[in-house]
């Protein structure tokens, strides 16, 4: 899982049975454009993070910081959003395969990424729909005229996206 720190975003998310180095390190190719301005990786002492892998990041521009043994605090801003998947999601449903688990994780990383509030961004979203049809003023309790909510059911229904639209 590649988290962008500033707004929260999830980068790139993905699932295998079998992880190993070579496999982490096409992730974060895959995660990080060739022009970025990322300056660090921070990881755990996993072996999927091995010598080669932390080279090629090395050779990225990126500095490779691995945090201390038994700290999970220590990488808390990926601790959370593992534990945020979780609860929100993995708890409630249960994946037939690896395929399937993809498909729930995609599907939970795009409503992470566009509909969930976030509390520590004010509650706002990393990736907000573009154009909210109408200003929300002192008055968050009433819906203007001509408008109204609309519901999307995500996940199967474990969660739900709300919008305004023309009524």
């Amino acid at each position: 899982m590649v988290i962008e720190h500033g707004s929260r975003r999830l980068l790139h998310c993905n699932v295998t049975e079998y992880p190993t180095a070579k496999w982490t390190l096409q992730q974060l190719r895959e995660a990080i454009p060739c022009e970025h301005l990322y300056r660090f990786l921070i990881h755990d002492n996993d072996n999927i993070f091995s010598t080669e892998l932390d080279t090629s990041i090395t050779r990225l521009g990126i500095n490779v910081i691995e945090t201390p043994y038994r700290s999970p605090q220590a990488n808390s801003i990926c601790e959370r959003v593992i534990g945020s998947m979780r609860q929100e999601c993995l708890d409630y449903m249960i994946p037939l395969n690896e395929t399937h688990l993809r498909k729930i994780v995609i599907e939970w990383v795009s409503h992470y990424n566009l509909s969930r509030p976030h509390s520590a961004l004010g509650p706002s979203v990393p990736d907000p729909p573009p154009g909210i049809p109408m200003s929300i003023g002192h008055d968050r309790h009433q819906i203007a005229d001509k408008l109204k909510v609309i519901s999307k059911p995500i996940l199967g229904g474990l969660h739900h996206e709300y919008a305004l639209a023309p009524d």
